[in-house]
């Protein structure tokens, strides 16, 4: 009789996981908490909290369908802390044939799973099929095609699902609504607060263990409301769908300089997590359209995140992984910039989306690419120093949906398998799409002189530094047009001040937690910290 360990982790918590369906009665189902997972980079403490709770609640919804769980907690005077090493003891400690493991969601893991197959107690790994397409789907997809794109793909899973399809062709007679879905905020807009979910005795515990071990990372615990059940995952659900879906399209772009949330779900922590699974959150999102609350843009452009965005950079993550993590096409080497980690910085829209990250472990995919993203495009940050703090500081970061997204269509260091051109734009995309500059000291529409946004002179240079790699793109022949036209004179000022700027940047301490090494970025890698151990939002 067979008898073998099933290692459930942090991002597996659904009961329809495929390691988990037709046990034999004496199963055993380990989840570990482990201290490696916790600190290999300095993840945002409302991350580890988020993760910990759900798993510690997940865990006692096993034991109620009958399930025989160990759970390994972070305190445990036994626990090996590292996920590997842990399982193998649980294995051996229980008289396990065998360790049987869902595909993990980051390529070290999954390596290290794969080294132990043949040992002497073996692992036997099996592929996620919560997802939409498999890797090897995806694999055979890109290889019939000479250039892969992401819409195409897109198209792909729409015919495949049948989602927002009707007789074989797109609801609405387009496949794309984005043009509809880049409207700045009204001046009058109000937005329905999230929902407070009730910290249980099992949510206090962990919160007090994660202040306690890892009060010192960047970020702060107070407030911290995310779902750790499926119950509280589909009360967040219902909340997006009722009072957030039908205004989503129009403002997805947006930004606000005091609210950090706005229209969008946040409910990719949850999936990432297994309390949603991609096509309930799909349907749900279809019926509001197709029962006419919710318009097509919207449910078009939500949809298209997750059926398209999510399946396609999962797809990239694992056919080009490990290469893809070493990829740094346009030879970006500055260190992350301190005031990533402290928010000290006089520009506005930098600084308030650093303080919504560090409250609310959080920032809304435009302040992610256009924000921050831009800031580090333009002044060249390596790819594994902005990578790492992705990573770190936002509660949905997988490394799966981390890495193609911030290397790729962030930094566009992947040479443009996930964007064909780069998002790189001065300070007067800001403005036009935030209210962020009306509270800055910067002026959006000057490109030098002491008052002039540091974006407009960053953006210029960049373009000339790079001209060589991105002169020759269709996509950016118009604009490099426009700097050809401009007077010798006055790009000689754009790269003074361009120049000034960067050289006064100062980079944060590199971060590299005892006895660890971050794989796969060989000796190149720079790991950066919070320069401070608190800091109070002015």
């Amino acid at each position: 009789m067979t008898t073998p360990l099933i290692l459930v982790l942090g991002d597996q918590l659904s009961h329809d996981l495929a390691t988990l369906r037709d046990l034999p009665d004496e199963a055993i189902v380990a989840l570990c908490e482990v201290g490696t997972e916790a600190s290999y980079v300095p993840h945002h403490p409302q991350k580890i909290a988020l993760i910990f709770s759900a798993m510690r609640h997940f865990a006692e919804s096993l034991r109620e369908r009958g399930r025989f769980v160990h759970y390994s907690a972070l305190g445990d005077d036994d626990n090996a802390q590292d996920l590997i090493r842990e399982a193998e003891r649980l294995a051996a400690h229980y008289g396990c044939d065998e360790i049987r493991a869902v595909r993990p969601g980051e390529w070290r893991l999954w390596q290290a799973m794969r080294e132990r197959a043949e040992a002497e107690l073996p692992w036997r790994l099996v592929e996620d099929d919560r997802f939409f397409s498999t890797p090897e789907e995806f694999d055979a997809w890109a290889r019939s095609r000479k250039a892969p794109r992401q819409e195409h793909f897109y198209r792909l899973m729409r015919r495949q699902t049948g989602l927002l399809m009707e007789n074989g062709e797109p609801v609405g007679g387009q496949w794309n609504f984005d043009h509809d879905n880049r409207e700045p905020l009204p001046a009058d807009f109000s937005v329905p607060k999230p929902p407070r979910h009730r910290h249980d005795a099992t949510t206090r515990a962990v919160l007090m263990l994660v202040a306690e071990r890892y009060g010192e990372h960047f970020g702060s615990l107070e407030g911290f409301h995310w779902p750790v059940t499926r119950r509280q995952a589909l009360v967040d659900m219902r909340h997006f769908i009722e009072h957030l879906l039908p205004a989503f399209g129009r403002y997805q772009d947006a930004i606000s300089d005091r609210e950090p949330f706005l229209y969008h779900s946040r409910l990719a922590a949850a999936l990432n997590l297994g309390l949603l699974s991609p096509r309930e959150v799909c349907e749900a999102v279809e019926r509001e359209y197709s029962e006419g609350r919710a318009p097509l843009n919207a449910v078009e452009g939500f949809i298209r995140q997750v059926l398209g965005w999510r399946e396609y950079v999962r797809g990239l993550y694992w056919t080009r992984m490990p290469d893809y993590k070493r990829s740094n096409t346009l030879g970006a080497s500055r260190g992350l910039p301190s005031f990533f980690w402290n928010g000290e910085t006089e520009m506005r829209c930098l600084r308030r989306a650093i303080e919504m990250t560090r409250n609310h472990a959080y920032a809304h995919h435009i302040q992610r690419l256009m924000v921050t993203g831009n800031f580090a495009l333009l002044c060249d940050v390596a790819p594994e120093a902005l990578c790492d703090w992705y990573l770190a500081v936002y509660a949905d970061a997988c490394e799966w949906v981390e890495l193609p997204n911030t290397l790729g269509m962030v930094l566009h260091a992947d040479g443009g398998l996930m964007g064909s051109k780069p998002y790189c734009a001065s300070g007067k995309y800001i403005d036009r799409m935030s209210d962020h500059c009306q509270h800055c000291r910067f002026d959006p529409k000057k490109v030098t002189g002491p008052d002039a946004c540091p974006f407009n002179s960053l953006y210029w240079d960049f373009l000339e530094r790079h001209a060589e790699n991105l002169g020759a793109n269709p996509r950016m022949k118009l604009i490099y047009g426009s700097l050809s036209r401009m007077s010798d004179d006055k790009r000689a000022a754009m790269r003074e001040q361009a120049g000034a700027f960067l050289e006064q940047l100062d980079a944060a301490p590199a971060y590299a937690p005892a006895g660890e090494h971050r794989a796969g970025y060989g000796d190149a890698g720079s790991r950066h910290a919070p320069t401070t151990a608190k800091e109070t939002t002015p």
